[in-house]
């Protein structure tokens, strides 16, 4: 299920700026926010935390890049929002009790997203539960935020993949698998072979820092464009509701219909 959030930016408070990557502090402001439902972020946390034979686990939200008026400030690698309002799309794979739940537990929030040089303070005004769309078994699909496919060579080496490597779709859709194994707690019964991915247009790079100016910081390459999916409905389904590729918690595959 989709949620469209409608967000105030408070300039009073830090400013209008944000850091190109500011994926991993938008994904922090998100578990904030559900921490501070208490129990409530206890059963939401078993319900959307799934395991895959206690080797894999996934949570199964994804969220878009923030919508809205912005001017990329190159020099600094900031990107400056305009006007009072900007939109952000927030998904989740369970549908059971989730609406209520989570525009109850969003609503009215303050939060605020940012690094040590520039902070946007952002304010809740509107939930939006946002309509289904019409799945089938071939679907078009465009990122609204980078798509990231990791293949971990022999060396133990990450390579970062373009949605037109060769490997791609393989990769793809034994992750969309395990999802579903790990959600319905039984195998998709259907030829994973069988299940296509074909680029619509041209993949572009994206290179997100995660966890910048720590110790642990990294960079997670994605790539941003659109393509046709090939597959049965309950996979169209998780990519729509729970992201493609992965790192999906942290702001990657988050992808809207286009066809």
């Amino acid at each position: 299920m989709r949620f469209k959030l409608t967000l105030k930016i408070n300039r009073e408070k830090y400013g209008d700026t944000l850091p190109l990557s500011y994926q991993y502090e938008a994904s922090s402001a998100i578990y904030r926010i559900l921490s501070n439902a208490d129990e409530e972020y206890s059963t939401w946390l078993h319900e959307n935390g799934f395991n895959l034979d206690f080797k894999k686990k996934f949570k199964l939200f994804t969220f878009s890049r923030i919508v809205g008026e912005y001017k990329i400030l190159k020099d600094t690698g900031r990107i400056r929002f305009f006007g009072e309002t900007v939109e952000w799309y927030v998904s989740f794979l369970p549908e059971r009790s989730t609406q209520k739940f989570i525009e109850g537990l969003f609503l009215h929030q303050t939060f605020e997203i940012g690094d040590k040089k520039s902070v946007v303070q952002f304010h809740i005004t509107c939930v939006e539960a946002m309509p289904e769309p019409a799945y089938s078994e071939e679907m078009e699909f465009e990122t609204q935020s980078p798509m990231c496919i990791k293949l971990r060579t022999e060396d133990g080496h990450i390579d970062y993949l373009s949605p037109k490597d060769v490997r791609a779709p393989y990769l793809i859709f034994n992750g969309l698998f395990d999802k579903y194994k790990a959600f319905c707690g039984k195998s998709l019964e259907y030829p994973l072979e069988d299940c296509k991915l074909e680029t619509l247009s041209e993949p572009k790079s994206a290179l997100i820092m995660i966890k910048a100016g720590t110790t642990a910081q990294t960079r997670i390459r994605g790539f941003q464009c659109r393509f046709k999916v090939k597959a049965p409905v309950e996979i169209m389904k998780i990519i729509y509701s729970s992201g493609i590729g992965v790192q999906t918690s942290v702001g990657f595959g988050c992808v809207e219909v286009i066809n």
